[in-house]
């Protein structure tokens, strides 16, 4: 199969990479002549075979909008156009509709797994026609973790439903992420009782029911920054946290944790909090997000 990508930053320059070693042709674009592949977007629709699948991996908002628009423009009747980034669920049927107008199909696919996603696999969650997922199905079986397709990935229903299933995976990632770094500021308030605050994380990674990925990312961030002096405590939020409690409001849906996750960033905003120092570290480990030096 052969592809094109548009967006070659730090995701989507690692899955044209991970694409490839799964066998998967892939032409890039991106306004980048260091990383593209290809001068142009008419260059990107010459170089890939019809009907084209075209995957979108650009920042969510105002840059995928005019992305979609020129791609649209561009394409032709029967190509298959897959926005990838963290758009918005509700942008999805504006898109869909703008790309129907030139008989272009359209799916959406969140994607989990940031900068450690070349070597793991991504984590995939798609939203379309069955059809048109099944059109796509080498790229998302390159693209996610070896093992059973279910356990990486998922057509979760109609278009705009990959990203919303995306947008309620990153709020949980807000909680989890929340209360590790308060058990961090915990240990680390009590240095007369706890000698090793690495170490008790450490402890945690096999065997107990608080082990997962980000217990093992948050240890990695301490051996590399004990006392995370390094980092400040400022923590941006990328969106789909505000999305996930604002869908909530509007279904009734109690989310007290995911909520409060929300508040303390805006909290990390205002002064240098410990526990924020760790939420930052933590996106840094797993998303290769950029972090403010102390």
């Amino acid at each position: 199969m052969h592809i094109g990508l548009v967006g070659l930053g730090k995701m989507g320059g690692n899955m044209r990479e991970r694409l490839r070693r799964g066998g998967v042709e892939v032409t890039g674009y991106d306004p980048n002549p260091e990383v593209t592949d290809v001068p142009d977007l008419p260059a990107l629709m010459a170089a890939v075979p019809t009907p084209r699948l075209i995957w979108v991996m650009v920042p969510s908002g105002a840059v995928t909008d005019k992305v979609v628009s020129d791609l649209v423009a561009v394409m032709d009747e029967g190509d298959l156009l897959i926005d990838g980034g963290n758009s918005r669920f509700v942008d999805d049927s504006r898109h869909a509709a703008e790309a129907a107008t030139r008989g272009i199909r359209y799916a959406d696919c969140g994607v989990s797994g940031g900068i450690w996603g070349l070597d793991n696999g991504y984590g995939l969650m798609a939203g379309g026609e069955k059809a048109d997922i099944e059109f796509a199905m080498p790229v998302f079986d390159a693209l996610r973790p070896e093992g059973p397709r279910e356990e990486g990935f998922v057509h979760a229903g109609p278009i705009g439903a990959g990203h919303y299933a995306k947008m309620v995976h990153n709020g949980i990632e807000y909680a989890q992420m929340q209360a590790l770094a308060e058990g961090y500021e915990l240990l680390a308030a009590r240095d007369d009782l706890i000698h090793d605050v690495t170490g008790v994380f450490s402890a945690w990674q096999r065997g107990t029911v608080v082990r997962s990925w980000l217990l093992d990312l948050l240890v990695k961030a301490l051996r590399e920054d004990p006392g995370l002096d390094d980092i400040e405590g400022f923590v941006e939020d990328s969106g789909e946290g505000r999305w996930t409690v604002q869908e909530a409001l509007d279904h009734a849906v109690p989310m007290p944790a995911i909520s409060a996750s929300i508040f303390a960033r805006f909290v990390s905003r205002q002064e240098d909090s410990p526990s924020m120092k760790a939420v930052a570290a933590l996106r840094k480990q797993f998303g290769g997000h950029a972090v403010r030096s102390a």
